[in-house]
């Protein structure tokens, strides 16, 4: 994998500590990739008793993937620090480790409630570089996490499925892998992967419906109206309540992906997090030739105010959102 990044990237070849992060990135997804695949034979599988920041009861695995990622990271010499969603505060590197110029934002197990069926889950990451010198991870503050989308030095997910795949952009298009576990490593399956602009496929929890807006609730009324309604057309509606599983649908095969603000929580942006899901997935969707959108702006350009931020999400296939952003956000 490296080699081929490096290959197309100057600035890799050039910086070794953000080579050694991407490598060990992949080397995290790929221990948890194999924790996966043994499933309850490990005695992973579960609920915890622990309870996140979030209000959420952590997976048995979320625990175990978080501290997989921070274990495998914390002593390259390539961060300043990390932080995930199932971390109440960052996470500073120890004293006895070398400090580095990047920061780590990631969501260690996406889509957690489906471990105990089998359904596919994920790893997703966001990669940020301090913008101010700091001499060691004691003058680290929570301020230097909090940079918009746009300022991503690269980021990408792994989708534990049918086969582990890892998928990475560093800003000049995205790169898909799969790993080969005989063999150990991770194997070039596609070097640019280009998202189709139309689709005829919407991603969304329809059973919160009676909780959207009127410009969502509408819109996904004409999808379902098919050829006979104003869309024209017959659509399909696939949803597996993991982000990771729903996007890399729609990055290979086209799709929008909605998961929008809702009159539950009416104060709160949306459900998903902006530092660690929403920013890594918006990159990685731009990047393939797709929008990604909060219904009002560009998602990479939110300016975070805190760590655990939540973000309404419109991504996809470009003729697809903007059809959503024009006729109905703007008209309705």
């Amino acid at each position: 994998m490296l080699e081929f990044l490096s290959e197309k990237y100057t600035s890799l070849r050039n910086d070794a500590q953000l080579s050694n992060l991407i490598q060990n990135i992949a080397k995290s997804c790929q221990k948890i990739s194999n924790l996966l695949d043994k499933g309850d034979l490990n005695n992973v599988l579960g609920k915890s008793e622990n309870i996140n920041i979030q209000g959420e009861v952590q997976a048995k695995l979320d625990i175990i993937a978080n501290n997989i990622i921070i274990n495998e990271n914390n002593f390259i010499g390539s961060l300043a620090g990390l932080v995930s969603e199932e971390m109440d505060c960052f996470y500073k590197i120890p004293d006895n480790y070398k400090t580095g110029d990047y920061l780590l934002l990631f969501d260690p197990l996406d889509g957690s409630s489906n471990i105990d069926v089998n359904i596919s889950v994920g790893t997703i990451f966001s990669i940020l570089k301090v913008h101010r010198k700091i001499k060691n991870s004691k003058e680290l503050i929570s301020n230097d996490f909090l940079q918009p989308g746009i300022n991503q030095i690269a980021a990408g997910y792994a989708i534990y499925g049918p086969q582990t795949s890892f998928v990475i952009s560093l800003g000049n298009g995205v790169h898909s892998f799969i790993l080969d576990k005989e063999e150990k490593r991770l194997v070039l399956t596609n070097e640019s992967m280009k998202m189709p602009k139309d689709t005829n496929e919407f991603s969304i929890n329809s059973s919160n419906s009676r909780y959207w807006d009127k410009f969502i609730y509408n819109y996904v009324q004409d999808c379902l109206r098919g050829s006979d309604g104003p869309l024209s057309k017959n659509y399909n509606m696939r949803w597996t309540g993991s982000m990771v599983a729903d996007v890399h649908r729609i990055i290979t095969r086209g799709g929008i992906f909605l998961y929008p603000w809702d009159s539950r929580n009416p104060n709160i942006p949306g459900k998903l997090r902006l530092m660690y899901e929403a920013n890594p997935m918006s990159f990685i969707v731009e990047q393939a030739g797709g929008i990604a959108s909060d219904g009002n702006k560009r998602i990479l350009e939110i300016l975070p105010n805190e760590l655990h931020q939540r973000a309404s999400v419109i991504l996809g296939s470009s003729n697809e959102v903007n059809r959503l952003l024009d006729c109905y956000l703007n008209t309705y």
